[in-house]
């Protein structure tokens, strides 16, 4: 019996040439692997495909009904917006994810955001470089407001296991925490509705998914709740910030600061309201909280297992339609 054909669409967005392939490619299937693929050259690479591993590639109903031996769809992230479940459960394929294999990494980035706002980092640097120690009459440079984080209470929206992973740091800074009830969700005990939480955090941090019930959940009207010398941090998903409101909220002197990871179009190829020069106290970094060697080892490890999960009979890690 031929060996099954299996597809990865997108590998450069997990390899940069220092994972081990290794381990995926022992499994039971004739591997073919794309840096990445085009919405056009999609079909002909998964016509023939059994398995089909992709980061962020759509797998859209007419690919998946007319890829004739599909059975498994692996999506190497948590996230499977970009797979129309519907449609793979109609044809009976299993879809699969990979959770918590960012958690150190995200955590460790977001708390990198809340440092550097709080001390000023970049702009101590820029000083620095420009030569303004060197020309200072004192042995220090004191231009920007520095911040200690301990005793400052952070709020957190989200707490799965990337919530959790921060509120552990938090916890080893003495941060006071406050945990926001799920949003659309039931009350929980020891969490606070969302517009009751924003007024008394110092610092505000987001972990949750992105959904009908998050799109733009923090909008100015949850902006102009926070403290003016609050900060906020996403590193979660674009669009769950309204980015014109946050853009405006730190030009008006509204909030403290922000740290952002994610926009809602990524890459930003037609612009985008926080990448304007003239936004203070911002910091954009380009989707990479997640992008450690480590973590991105755990995805490719955690796709492997689904795999060979799926060929025992098992449903570790099944999405099912929503």
């Amino acid at each position: 019996m031929p060996q099954q054909q299996a597809v990865f669409l997108d590998v450069s967005t997990l390899d940069r040439s220092d994972l081990d392939l290794s381990i995926l490619e022992a499994t039971p299937y004739k591997w073919r692997f794309y840096d990445n693929t085009s919405p056009e050259q999609c079909l002909e690479r998964t016509r023939e495909a059994a398995l089909i591993v992709s980061n962020k590639v759509v797998l859209n109903r007419t690919l998946i009904t007319e890829s004739r031996h599909l059975k498994l769809i692996c999506a190497a992230a948590t996230g499977t917006n970009h797979i129309d479940l519907t449609a793979a459960a109609e044809q009976g394929i299993a879809v699969t994810n990979v959770t918590g294999y960012g958690t150190a990494t995200v955590a460790q980035h977001t708390f990198s955001l809340i440092l550097a706002l709080s001390t000023h980092l970049l702009e101590y640097q820029t000083a620095v470089r420009r030569g303004d120690w060197q020309r200072s009459d004192l042995f220090c440079l004191m231009d920007y407001p520095i911040r200690e984080i301990a005793g400052k209470t952070l709020g957190i929206v989200g707490y799965g296991t990337l919530g959790k992973g921060v509120a552990r740091i938090a916890e080893a800074f003495d941060m006071r925490i406050l945990l926001a009830q799920r949003p659309g969700g039931e009350p929980q005990p020891g969490r606070l509705p969302l517009r009751e939480l924003l007024p008394e955090v110092d610092i505000l941090t987001l972990h949750c998914p992105l959904t009908p019930d998050t799109h733009h959940l923090i909008g100015a009207a949850e902006l102009a709740l926070m403290r003016p010398n609050a900060l906020l941090i996403n590193t979660a998903r674009g669009g769950i910030v309204d980015e014109q409101a946050l853009a405006d909220a730190l030009r008006n002197n509204q909030l403290g600061g922000a740290g952002v990871d994610v926009l809602t179009q990524e890459p930003p190829v037609e612009g985008n309201p926080l990448l304007q020069a003239d936004i203070p106290n911002l910091i954009v970094t380009p989707h990479n909280a997640w992008a450690s060697r480590e973590a991105r080892q755990r995805l490719l490890d955690g796709v492997t297992e689904n795999i060979r999960d799926y060929l025992a009979g098992g449903s570790a890690n099944r999405i099912e339609s929503r």
